[in-house]
């Protein structure tokens, strides 16, 4: 049977109305790269919040770059949100969240670091991953250096940041160093094998094709094997208890659809408290790229509630 996927028609008029993503592929990773970082620049910040970049010890001798992100003048120990940045494991950077923590690091009283991984296809699995952890290790160990309760941690991002933080909590897991509080996973990117039924939708943004690039980027040699682990895309694990409380999302027009309330499921199943949001019509990145309609308030006020419920019940 052929399906017919909603589009809310408000998110429609709003995304009609500016310049396209587009398919991202090897010929245009280039351009899509400075286009973000463009975009980027073009944000006010807020004179309310101060970000400072650490470098930290890195898993193969570099370093990792995390932005921690602070209101100004504050003195208290803080819980911590660690945040992995989206872009389809090839693009992105901490910058492209500064917006995001400037609202979230008053409203809540927490502090913001984002991690700068290694982005595919010059860097595959695991090294993104590696420095992710090594990063999130660094807060954990370092966090009252920055202002952070290092008791109260949590870990979230979008997209391929979301197949990270996923990816980053089994690993937390199945390591056993330290423990985290949450897992935040807006619209995550977690299965590979991109074979459900919205995975194959030409869908406004992050199309197959470009689904298709991103994950062979990131995985490089094992990419269409059987032998990718889990820790690389989570919709593969097995075992999904001890996991932390998580909250998914996705609209119903995004090609991880399928693939994310099918994680929201499995983690239900395994006992691990979830909360499953999917919103109507709404395509991959509609809470930034039609930021003004009803449904991405609506998204952004589901988020906000989950953030507050963590935060207080510590």
């Amino acid at each position: 049977m052929t399906s017919h996927p909603y589009f809310d028609p408000e998110v429609k008029r709003a995304l009609e109305g500016q310049p396209s993503l587009g398919t991202v592929n090897s010929d245009t990773l280039e351009n899509a790269r400075n286009s973000r970082l463009l975009r980027n620049e073009g944000i006010k910040l807020s004179e309310e919040v101060e970000r400072v970049d650490h470098h930290v010890p890195g898993p193969d001798g570099n370093e990792v770059r995390v932005r921690v992100h602070n209101t100004k003048n504050s003195q208290e120990l803080k819980p911590a949100l660690y945040w992995t940045h989206g872009g389809g494991y090839v693009l992105g950077s901490p910058e492209q969240d500064d917006d995001r923590f400037d609202r979230w690091c008053p409203r809540f009283g927490l502090v913001g670091a984002v991690v700068q991984y290694r982005l595919a296809p010059e860097h595959p699995y695991p090294s993104g991953l590696e420095d992710s952890y090594a990063g999130l290790k660094w807060l954990k160990e370092h966090g009252e250096s920055v202002g952070v309760d290092v008791n109260r941690i949590g870990i979230g991002g979008p997209s391929a940041g979301g197949g990270m933080a996923a990816a980053l909590a089994l690993l937390v897991r199945d390591r056993g160093e330290f423990e985290i509080d949450y897992q935040l996973l807006i619209y995550p990117m977690i299965d590979d094998t991109r074979a459900t039924t919205t995975a194959g939708w030409q869908v406004p943004i992050w199309d197959p094709e470009s689904n298709y690039f991103g994950w062979s980027s990131y995985l490089g040699e094992l990419f269409g094997t059987d032998t990718v682990p889990s820790h690389a895309a989570p919709a593969r694990e097995a075992d999904l208890s001890n996991l932390p409380p998580a909250f998914v999302m996705t609209g119903s027009l995004d090609g991880f659809a399928d693939e994310d309330i099918e994680y929201a499921k499995r983690l239900n199943h395994a006992g691990v408290p979830v909360e499953l949001h999917v919103y109507p019509g709404a395509p991959h990145g509609f809470d930034g790229f039609a930021a003004q309609t009803a449904v991405a308030k609506q998204a952004r006020s589901d988020i906000n509630s989950f953030l507050a419920r963590m935060l207080n019940s510590g």
